[in-house]
């Protein structure tokens, strides 16, 4: 006979969304159940963005072994190598530790636990099959986590052992020599650059005319200057039609501008996007916009006292965008007046060098009709940058020109991911410019960047030449 847990709120997925909503729920006194299949942490913390970020990382040292000299260090020549078993087994450790720490935490602020595949049988009930048989939950409030996944392409089948999606691609034991990427966004770059700098032969298809799609024109050109620095080959407006087993590897047929082209590879990433795990939900009665949960403000979905979250709300799929909502649903769900009123989202691709955005883009504020100043200052012009060797880049502020307000800041750059908070910090607050200008900030440091630039789009910068 099945167990029967009753509480007042269960949460379907324990990821960036759901175990930062479960933890919010029962601090607030409401008696919780987090449900998890198979990643407590999330695909973010187990094969994501942390593990991802672990290797982008070795990446980059493994690159600066080969900058020394120019500091007059000097390694001797062929002593640089990468053991990938070591490498995977300091990620490994790394994802051990958090993914340990998602459950003490849950533990420690008395949220219930439950490992096992969630199936809804209603809007608020679920039956659950765990290693000791199922379990049927019962609860006044649902709150569904249950997060997104590769896109899969014809032709292209994850089930084949040449065909990596970014999990495997991020478990891999051996460098592949030869990489072929579909797909130039953020994942795709990302993982591409990673690889190249360990050791593969990389080719990026983009079926789009540029790499990193909607981002600033000025930093597609500087990443794909880098790309090119770095020995990547990029065919953009070109689409991957499929691939087969030839002798020494595989063969992936590339329609590109100039004609088929046929590319040799011992591995084939694809990073075109993902899509919502929104299967299985009809019993609950929530509406559906091409497969993602539709959601207001709060959280709440087409039926009462059911909410979502995160990757499967749509939206920005991001980690931090699904920590803030579950935040914002736990205290909904408790009877706390709360809505989400974000300004902006930020947005971080760990490419080489990083980009950030925050508010809008150039770009995106002129299609709004904004009457725009903007303050751009180079890495090159930012003494601690010089100093760590790291010179590429920008910092751009953009704001209204009316009232001087801040509309946005993008950063391509080292450290851009640490820098945008700032920028964010200030969107959220409606600065103005000069309450970056007239904010003393210490030197030397990168953040002297953002101070520049905000003096730049006023037209009172003192390291740079004023427009």
């Amino acid at each position: 006979m099945a167990r029967t847990i009753e509480v007042e709120a269960v949460v379907v997925g324990a990821g960036p969304g759901g175990y930062p909503c479960a933890i919010r729920l029962a601090q607030l006194g409401v008696k919780t159940l987090c449900i998890e299949k198979e990643y407590w942490g999330g695909v973010c913390l187990n094969v994501g963005c942390i593990p991802s970020k672990a290797l982008i990382t070795a990446g980059k040292r493994f690159e600066d072994l080969a900058d020394l000299s120019t500091m007059g260090i000097s390694i001797p020549e062929g002593e640089r190598s990468v053991d990938m078993q070591k490498l995977q087994a300091w990620k490994g450790s790394v994802v051990d530790k958090l993914t340990g720490g998602v459950r003490t935490l849950l533990k420690a602020n008395k949220a219930e636990m439950l490992t096992g595949t969630a199936t809804f049988t209603g809007p608020k009930t679920l039956s659950v099959q765990t290693s000791e048989g199922e379990v049927t939950v019962k609860a006044d409030n649902v709150i569904i986590a249950t997060g997104s996944r590769p896109v899969e392409i014809p032709g292209f089948k994850y089930a084949d052992e040449r065909i990596l999606d970014s999990t495997k691609a991020l478990a891999l034991k051996a460098v592949p020599g030869r990489l072929v990427v579909i797909g130039g966004g953020y994942i795709g770059m990302e993982m591409g650059q990673m690889f190249a700098k360990l050791g593969s032969k990389v080719t990026i298809v983009e079926a789009m005319d540029s790499i990193l799609p909607g981002f600033d024109a000025d930093v597609v050109k500087l990443i794909g200057r880098k790309l090119k620095k770095s020995g990547i080959t990029v065919l953009t407006g070109s689409k991957a039609l499929g691939w087969e087993e030839a002798e020494g590897g595989a063969v992936v047929k590339v329609q590109t501008p100039k004609g088929e082209q046929a590319l040799e590879a011992d591995a084939i990433l694809v990073t075109v996007g993902r899509r919502p795990n929104s299967e299985g939900l009809e019993p609950t009665g929530v509406k559906l916009e091409r497969g993602f949960v539709v959601i207001d403000k709060q959280c709440k979905t087409s039926v009462p006292g059911v909410f979502a979250i995160g990757d499967v709300a749509g939206g920005a799929m991001l980690a931090h965008k699904a920590t803030h909502e579950g935040e914002i649903c736990a205290e909904v769900v408790a009877g706390h007046k709360a809505s989400n009123d974000a300004r902006t989202v930020p947005a971080v691709v760990f490419t080489d060098p990083e980009v950030a955005t925050a508010g809008l883009q150039e770009h995106e504020a002129r299609a709004q009709g904004f009457e725009i100043k903007v303050g751009t200052v180079p890495f090159a012009a930012i003494g601690r940058a010089l100093t760590t060797g790291h010179s590429e880049g920008f910092i751009k502020t953009i704001i209204d020109a009316k009232d001087n307000r801040v509309l946005g800041i993008t950063i391509c750059g080292d450290h851009a991911s640490d820098l945008i908070s700032e920028a964010a910090l200030a969107i959220e607050m409606d600065a103005e410019a000069l309450d970056i200008a007239l904010t003393i900030h210490p030197h030397p440091t990168l953040g002297e960047g953002l101070m520049e630039s905000a003096k730049a789009a006023l037209g009172q910068a003192v390291h740079v030449l004023n427009k």
